[in-house]
């Protein structure tokens, strides 16, 4: 049975920074696509930053320069650093993986098999 466990969420104040973790109880890990999705109130997924089997990251514009994923393959966790945090930026993050997955399907939430409960993240003005 695959089991992901978000975690590393809490409340900061604009400008401060959180690194979110997934563990993930899947065989073969590193063949899966990672990715987080966070999800703000009243509104559907939003991707935000995958990386793939090859190490190559993909991230959603608005996070350039201040959100960064990363994998520990031995470990079966995934990462998100992020960093000069935004009141917009707050919603509950969840990890997702999926196995082959398409580059256009990267963005999309259906793509995924398997999720982690989310983590919430809280930003103060």
């Amino acid at each position: 049975q695959v089991r992901m466990v978000d975690s590393g969420g809490g409340l900061v104040q604009t400008g401060g920074a959180l690194r979110l973790s997934c563990a993930a109880s899947i065989d073969s890990c590193r063949a899966y696509t990672m990715c987080w999705f966070p999800q703000a109130p009243g509104l559907g997924r939003e991707f935000v930053e995958a990386i793939r089997t090859d190490r190559n990251t993909y991230y959603r514009d608005s996070v350039k320069g201040g959100f960064t994923i990363s994998r520990d393959n031995a470990k079966n966790e995934v990462y998100l650093q992020m960093n000069n945090l935004k009141p917009d930026d707050t919603a509950v993050y969840s990890c997702a993986a999926g196995l082959r997955i398409i580059l256009s399907a990267l963005w999309t939430a259906s793509a995924y098999d398997h999720w982690g409960q989310g983590t919430q993240v809280t930003v103060s003005s």
